[in-house]
């Protein structure tokens, strides 16, 4: 197949179909259907509590720590394997890597059981590492593949396409889910399970065969191993002498923090502490609720493409931010279902559109000139999986000493506002 040149619409479209494919795990097993079925187990054994290596931990204290154990180790792994990328030119084979690790890992949670947590607990930290690996080469390619002028419609088409195809996906697992008996639903959500790594190593295929695979003859060798820490010191010492893009980094390493948190936990929050009445009503409230999310989400995409547009990158990460602060505070006396449903649709408004404008903003900010693409995307992708680790980590902590889900919101919040104060220092344009 002949090269597509850079900017290419069948490029760009074939680029932005990865989260079509991939974002079912962010949906039905990081969002919902995952997070439903880890509760039941405990709620089954009549539990809130196991004890694992001698520890005795609240579950969703549990999760939080195995999540941020995930992301620790992707924000070490990553910079070696994007200086291996980068040194190869075979970023396309990590990308598939990533995928078909993840992709297998979530068939493998067919088998999750508190009877066998632990070897439970590694197929859902190798599905994490799976998806969130693979995003470090997929979002490398953007400067690779689009013009300035193209990155930020090109960026939120991407999320929008992911939040439409996992929507897609949720409500086959949904319509099979209702479809049985209480006693038979588990099950069913363990099927879901399987058709989320079917769906995402099927529908990939397409990024793959369109995608430019820049490999070169050179050979790989002991030194390579730590050139990416080496190229993550460099990119340090450029993003020193780049006021706009240092100033615009540490901003979203506070509030991507919460943001991040706020996805994962969302679910598992809404799960425990909303009153639903009963575990039908609990599955039927929850699903709808993550839906509303996601299909508002791709509104928000859409709404803040065009908002960018007239005000600048910056400015409408400022307004998201003071958002992301109201809806916290909601969030912290939500109870009932109709106040999960609220929260849930202002979230999805402002989720997609900082998901995607802070991936462009920091595209934006790379230097026209740069090559090493891979390698400004991994110091991008490792302060984010970082701010994760702290984030997720604070979260668990809290939630487990205090018995209290809601008390961790409050240090979103301060999260959130440490994040506008940074992104006012950052120039406008």
């Amino acid at each position: 197949m002949q090269k597509l040149q850079k900017g290419d619409s069948k490029l760009l479209n074939a680029w932005a179909f990865y989260d079509w494919a991939n974002s079912v795990y962010a949906l039905v097993i990081s969002s919902t259907i995952f997070p439903l079925y880890y509760g039941a187990l405990f709620r089954q054994k009549n539990i809130e509590e196991i004890v694992l290596f001698g520890f005795s931990v609240r579950s969703e204290a549990l999760i939080s720590y195995v999540t941020a154990l995930g992301f620790l180790i992707i924000a070490f792994i990553s910079p070696l394997l994007s200086g291996i990328a980068d040194y190869m030119g075979n970023k396309k084979f990590f990308l598939k890597l990533f995928c078909y690790v993840g992709a297998t890992s979530c068939m493998s949670l067919y088998f999750f059981s508190l009877d066998t947590v632990v070897l439970s607990l590694v197929s859902y930290l190798l599905a994490l590492i799976g998806f969130w690996g693979s995003l470090v080469f997929y979002n490398s390619y953007l400067p690779d593949i689009a013009h300035k002028d193209q990155q930020d419609k090109i960026s939120a088409k991407g999320f929008s396409l992911g939040y439409i195809g996992s929507v897609v996906l949720l409500l086959i697992c949904l319509a099979a889910v209702m479809s049985v008996e209480d006693d038979q639903k588990l099950q069913m959500m363990r099927y879901s399970f399987l058709l989320v790594g079917i769906w995402w190593i099927g529908f990939s295929q397409f990024t793959y065969y369109y995608l430019p695979n820049n490999k070169n003859d050179n050979k790989l060798h002991k030194n390579v191993l730590f050139n990416g820490f080496k190229e993550l010191r460099k990119v340090w010492q450029q993003i020193k002498e780049l006021k706009s893009l240092r100033r615009y980094l540490g901003a979203f390493f506070v509030y991507s923090m919460a943001v991040q948190t706020i996805m994962i936990i969302a679910a598992y929050f809404g799960e425990k502490e909303v009153q639903w009445g009963s575990d039908s009503k609990r599955t039927m409230g929850l699903i709808v609720s993550i839906l509303l999310i996601q299909l508002i989400a791709v509104l928000g995409a859409w709404l803040t493409s065009k908002l960018v547009a007239k005000f600048g990158n910056i400015k409408i990460l400022i307004g998201l931010n003071f958002s992301w602060i109201l809806i916290c505070t909601y969030a912290y006396f939500v109870v009932t279902p109709n106040d999960f449903y609220i929260a849930a649709a202002f979230v999805g408004l402002v989720m997609g559109g900082i998901q995607s404008l802070s991936r462009s903003t920091y595209s934006k900010f790379i230097p026209e000139d740069t090559k090493d693409t891979t390698s400004f995307f991994s110091f991008y992708d490792v302060a984010e999986k970082i701010g994760i680790v702290i984030g997720m980590f604070t979260y668990g902590y809290i939630a487990d000493v205090t018995g209290k889900i809601q008390n961790a919101i409050l240090f979103l919040i301060l999260f959130f506002v440490v994040g506008l104060l940074l992104l006012l220092r950052v120039p406008k344009k």
